[in-house]
């Protein structure tokens, strides 16, 4: 009999019996570790305190929206000042002119020019003569005669000049420089040139 007790613990433990298996499941379903339930009541502990904290903390003021500034357009821009005007030559100085009692100051003779040259070569002697201090000078167009001598000149080009001088004079580009401007006396070219009034330096630069 002993023999037989001893035979039978060798072997191990027994297995379950059905109706044995099924009541330790039971039992064991709502049987949790040690350790696990540890962590479980820590872990609640922590929320509990994490909640209570969370209480206590002073809520922080809600942000204003900041105010949008308002959209101010921009500033038009400054207006150009006015071109000064151009005045005509005074009937007393023409006189004066044409008798000789006013100094030509210079003289340029653009009969003969293409357009393109007496152009430029216009300008460039308007300024030369108001930065030496001139106020008078004669510019020499030609009558606009079709009688044309040579080829540097096509008959096409007679009295472009003539016609064209008096709207350069009066161009923006030189308001600074031309007070005004009148045909000249038979003593200095006649209805071939003109008598040109010029601005002082200091005008000129009171205006800029």
């Amino acid at each position: 009999m002993a023999k037989e007790i001893a035979r039978k613990r060798s072997k191990g433990p027994r297995a379950l019996e059905p109706h044995e298996a099924e009541l330790w499941k039971v039992v064991t379903r709502h049987v949790s570790p040690l350790r696990r339930r540890k962590r479980m009541a820590e872990a609640a502990k922590m929320e509990t305190v994490e909640a209570v904290a969370a209480e206590d903390e002073p809520k922080k003021p809600a942000k204003l929206a900041k105010a949008k500034p308002s959209h101010t357009p921009p500033a038009p821009p400054a207006a150009k000042p006015a071109l000064p005007p151009l005045a005509p030559v005074e009937r007393r100085t023409r006189q004066r002119l044409s008798r000789g009692q006013i100094e030509i100051d210079a003289r340029i003779d653009l009969h003969g020019m293409r357009q393109a040259t007496a152009h430029a070569q216009l300008i460039a002697f308007l300024h030369r003569a108001q930065a030496a201090g001139g106020r008078t000078v004669i510019v020499v167009t030609g009558k606009g005669s079709t009688r044309v001598a040579d080829d540097e000149m096509p008959y096409r080009e007679a009295g472009v000049l003539k016609r064209s001088v008096p709207m350069w004079l009066s161009a923006p580009e030189l308001r600074t420089v031309v007070l005004g401007f009148e045909e000249a006396s038979i003593r200095h070219g006649g209805s071939g040139a003109l008598y040109v009034r010029l601005r002082s330096k200091r005008m000129r630069m009171d205006e800029a």
